[in-house]
């Protein structure tokens, strides 16, 4: 049977700006390319899994304006179940602004809206679908509260859990037990170790210490570097495929969701993270969130031209 993946977290719309370079400090630039695009670091991994092959339900918040109508469509049309994406009254979808300079690096902020409507009392009526989930996926666009109530209900229900830590906030470090698999980037690693800088030399250091707050599977994702992989099955390294970038925006999302489908169909951690390297590396070609998710067949030529 098909395992399920049950996606919780923040639905977005996303105005992006495409520059040769990022501006300075009031500086303006012209000459800019515009594109209005679906985002949101759960949709963005809820898209990800499902376009990779996952069998995705996905729980999340919007608005009740034209946004989140077309959020929700756009989700079916991707095969996601969104029986459980809630509409919050009078409220404005969630969005983000992000900058793209040449390279591929960004400046993005997010105005969560409806986001910060997904309550528990939301997670209380989703129960039966967590009970029949074989993996949740987390990241942290919702609020404090609400994470750390579906970290506290996983744990009750013995439910395997992926947290992807971004972005990176206060959160109670006792909930972090109830992690299966913590999914963070330098940064991201860095606030939860209070380690000054991430690298690849002291990736190992920083995992073992992630560890140590009673998660089992540690990933840091090292940009060009690749992942660095901490657990009982595999412990080191794995390279990242070279690409030209074009947009990292949603690098880290497409990794995690595609990382989901992976474990889901069963291929061991090493395998599963070559898998996401290499949906990650395509997502980075294209720009936007949503629109440059690979789909499961891109994938697949992908790592098989790159073997």
């Amino acid at each position: 049977m098909e395992k399920k993946i049950l996606v919780i977290g923040s639905s977005n719309i996303d105005l992006i700006m495409k520059m040769e370079r990022l501006p300075d400090k009031g500086e303006t630039l012209t000459d800019c390319s515009f594109l209005q695009a679906f985002g949101g670091k759960g949709a963005n991994q809820a898209v990800a899994a499902a376009r990779s092959g996952g069998n995705v339900t996905f729980v999340s918040s919007v608005g009740d304006d034209d946004f989140g109508t077309s959020m929700i469509r756009n989700y079916q049309n991707d095969k996601i179940n969104t029986d459980y994406v809630f509409t919050a009254e009078k409220t404005a979808s969630g969005s983000a602004l992000i900058m793209v300079g040449g390279d591929g690096d960004n400046y993005i902020t997010v105005a969560p809206g409806a986001n910060y409507h997904l309550s528990k009392q939301h997670i209380d009526s989703i129960n039966d679908i967590m009970k029949t989930s074989d993996i949740i996926v987390l990241q942290y666009e919702i609020l404090t509260d609400t994470l750390e109530y579906i970290l506290n209900r996983a744990g009750d229900l013995g439910i395997k859990t992926m947290l992807n830590f971004a972005p990176a906030k206060k959160i109670e470090q006792a909930y972090l037990a109830n992690v299966s698999i913590l999914v963070v980037n330098e940064t991201e690693a860095q606030y939860l170790t209070d380690i000054p800088t991430i690298s690849p030399d002291n990736a190992p250091e920083a995992a073992v210490k992630l560890q140590e707050k009673g998660i089992k599977t540690i990933i840091i994702t090292l940009g060009i570097n690749g992942s660095y992989i901490h657990s009982s099955e595999y412990s080191g390294i794995i390279p990242a495929y070279k690409v030209i970038a074009v947009d990292a925006t949603a690098a880290g999302d497409v990794y995690c969701g595609s990382l989901a489908t992976a474990l889901m169909e069963g291929r061991s951690l090493e395998d599963s993270v070559k898998f996401s390297s290499a949906a990650a590396a395509l997502c980075v070609t294209k720009l936007g969130a949503q629109p440059s998710a690979p789909t499961r067949q891109e994938i697949d030529i992908f790592m098989n031209n790159n073997e």
